[in-house]
């Protein structure tokens, strides 16, 4: 049937007009072409790596929806086709028009720029594919960009991820589901992105699951635009799918028809707009709604007023992330790369921890660690002092003897008892008794000195450490040389203590005028303790100096009870003069050898250690050697500096256009 001479003549002019008329979109392109070129040097320098996002068009959509054949119409081009996933990594896809007449493309990936050509470009993309993310139909999420410089393109940057699947194919893992909405879900979550979400007329908007997606991440519909594909197919309804919007579509819908077959791409616009204008259903949806050019010319208007909105913000966070990432590096360990560099960051680190163990340890200062109450050392060092002269006091109280009063010192006279005058004190008595109670308390002393030279341990590995943080490098040699300097001088004091109960165990002298006074003052209870002693009629019981309140009914008034009476003083003023020696003498050693090692010992054993080895420089060759850790967060700082300072660089040549641009867009 003929048509009408009218509707032919409409159609007549609408073909005549879309043949001559300019390509996509032109007049925007000179405008947002440098914020978009600039957008793109950002991401082809991977400054999202340090966490900062760009204002990006994601496109997504369930499988078969007509992603692939949207994205040929915006681009001109043929992308691969086939059953399944054709597309299994994410693809950049980097539009940009030009004048020449003679397309340019190419693709990049694993650090390459591989160019093809129109008629290759399908298999480039299948074969890079499979370099990428393996043969079969497994999926990756390594990017793959295809820039494509050809007149009459739009000037856009879009990304196309796999499509949606929910059922795995023969070759796809079982979570292949899970994969895909991983993938999706890292482009579309952030704020910057514009989601281009593709439906298609055939099926129910609510149902689609990249709806579902889309509304997790944007479900008020600001950042998303719908394109409603296979719109000849399902023409019915589809106005007022698009009219009610049930699905939160904030940026608006735009449909399309796409090419089909063998059409070129100007004869599928001629009958995009043809359907559009013409169709019973169709013609009646809003011309400002419809055909891949308003598709194009919605799609870069939005990445312009997305780039205008978030690029001051990524200014400041390039910014931001730059003097983060100088400062790290300018704090990380400085890195020794010459013998005398690490001789002189040793004697610097030594030099330093000296003062501040000369003023904690000897001299009583702390203000480098004013809230640190371990680090206050000589109270520290008081305190415990104290607490051992109180434990050797406690431990060879006279009054916690079990045996009975003179019982022991009777007991020792009668096994010591020699032919000779009845009314000497056998000196052999009077060294049994105190070797005896030198033994009681003899690990006491060598347990202090343990104690104290186990803290002065940790103050000196910590002061070190601390010191020397810049050079970790260096800290493990000091932990190990202050290790075996500290156990040298344990074990010198220990033998030191050790020495000390010998002595006082084989000697009994004293030149203290204490002991004679002592002695006498407790002598004097010996007439009373006498007199009680003889008088059956008194309780046997009196209350003795150093002693408190003593029985003795089991005693009787003989001569080698006197003598015991009178060797049991002798000790008590004695043992007075033998614990201040053991306090004494442990106090001057380690106060004197504390002093030593501050003051010469550290720096002549640390620098004897640093020099030893078989090669003469064993521990300054340890210096060199930087730990791999270390070694790699240096060559990632220094990778992110360069990334970030080229990053300004861009953006600081377009933010002036961007800040006029955006003032004219308003």
């Amino acid at each position: 049937m003929k048509r009408p001479a009218i509707a032919m003549n409409s159609e007549t002019k609408l073909v005549e007009s879309i043949q001559s008329s300019t390509p996509l979109i032109a007049n925007f392109n000179d405008r947002i072409r440098p914020l978009l070129d600039a957008v793109d040097k950002l991401r082809h320098l991977k400054v999202m790596d340090e966490g900062i996002q760009l204002p990006t068009i994601v496109v997504v959509g369930d499988q078969s929806s007509g992603k692939s054949s949207v994205l040929e119409s915006l681009a001109g081009i043929s992308l691969p086709r086939g059953q399944g996933i054709c597309t299994r990594v994410p693809l950049i896809m980097r539009l940009q028009s030009h004048s020449s007449p003679e397309p340019k493309l190419h693709l990049e990936y694993h650090g390459k720029e591989v160019p093809t050509d129109e008629a290759s470009i399908s298999e480039a993309i299948s074969s890079a594919t499979d370099e990428i993310a393996g043969d079969g139909k497994c999926i990756s999420n390594t990017p793959l960009t295809l820039v494509v410089n050809k007149k009459g393109v739009p000037d856009l940057t879009m990304v196309d991820l796999p499509g949606i699947t929910r059922v795995p194919v023969h070759g796809q893992p079982d979570d292949i589901y899970e994969q895909i909405s991983n993938i999706i879900m890292e482009y579309i979550k952030p704020k910057e992105s514009i989601i281009l979400n593709v439906l298609s007329a055939t099926v129910d908007f609510p149902t689609c699951e990249s709806i579902r997606m889309s509304q997790k991440v944007d479900k008020t519909g600001e950042r998303t635009l719908a394109v409603v594909t296979k719109v000849d197919k399902s023409p019915e309804g589809l106005l007022e799918k698009v009219t009610a919007d049930d699905v939160n579509i904030g940026l608006g819908y735009v449909c399309v028809r796409n090419r089909i077959g063998d059409e070129t791409y100007e004869e599928a616009r001629i009958e995009e707009a043809r359907l559009f204008h013409s169709h019973p259903l169709l013609s009646k949806i809003d011309k400002s709604i419809v055909g891949v050019p308003v598709l194009a010319q919605k799609l870069v208007q939005i990445q312009a007023t997305s780039i205008s909105n978030f690029l001051p913000d990524i200014v400041k966070k390039i910014n931001e992330k730059l003097n983060q990432s100088a400062s790290e590096l300018q704090n990380m360990p400085r890195n020794l790369s010459s013998l005398a560099d690490a001789v002189t960051a040793f004697m610097r680190v030594l030099g330093s921890a000296k003062e501040t163990l000369r003023k904690i340890l000897i001299t009583g200062e702390f203000d480098e660690f004013p809230d640190e109450g371990n680090m206050h050392c000589t109270a520290r060092l008081s305190e415990m002092l104290a607490t051992y002269a109180a434990d050797l006091e406690s431990m060879s109280s006279w009054k916690n003897s079990k045996d009975s009063f003179l019982a022991e010192e009777v007991r020792v006279l009668t096994e010591t008892k020699g032919i000779g005058l009845p009314n000497f004190l056998p000196r052999t008595a009077f060294l049994t008794i105190l070797r005896r109670r030198i033994e009681v308390v003899a690990g006491t002393p060598v347990e202090f000195v343990q104690k104290v030279w186990n803290y002065v341990e940790d103050v000196f590995v910590r002061v070190l450490t601390m010191k020397s943080q810049s050079y970790p490098q260096l800290q493990s040699f000091i932990r190990w040389a202050a290790h075996n300097q500290m156990t040298k001088l344990r074990n010198q004091s220990v033998e030191r203590v050790k020495e000390i109960v010998e002595m006082e165990k084989i000697a009994d002298y004293s030149c203290s005028a204490d002991y004679i006074t002592t002695w006498t003052r407790l002598m004097l209870q010996q007439k009373q303790f006498k007199d009680v002693l003889n008088n059956g009629s008194k309780p046997k019981k009196l209350n003795f100096e150093m002693l408190g309140d003593v029985e003795f009914g089991h005693l009787q008034d003989t001569q080698i009870v006197q003598q015991a009476f009178d060797i049991k003083m002798r000790l008590m003023a004695y043992w007075k003069i033998v614990l201040g020696r053991l306090v004494d003498n442990l106090a001057l050693h380690l106060l004197f050898t504390v002093h030593n090692l501050v003051n010469k010992d550290m720096e002549q054993d640390m620098t004897s250690e640093l020099m030893g080895g078989p090669s003469g420089c064993g521990g300054i060759e340890r210096m060199l050697e930087e730990s791999p850790s270390v070694s790699c967060k240096r060559v990632k700082l220094n990778r992110s500096i360069k990334l970030l300072k080229d990053s300004n660089d861009v953006v600081a040549k377009i933010i002036d256009r961007i800040s006029v641009y955006g003032e004219g867009s308003k």
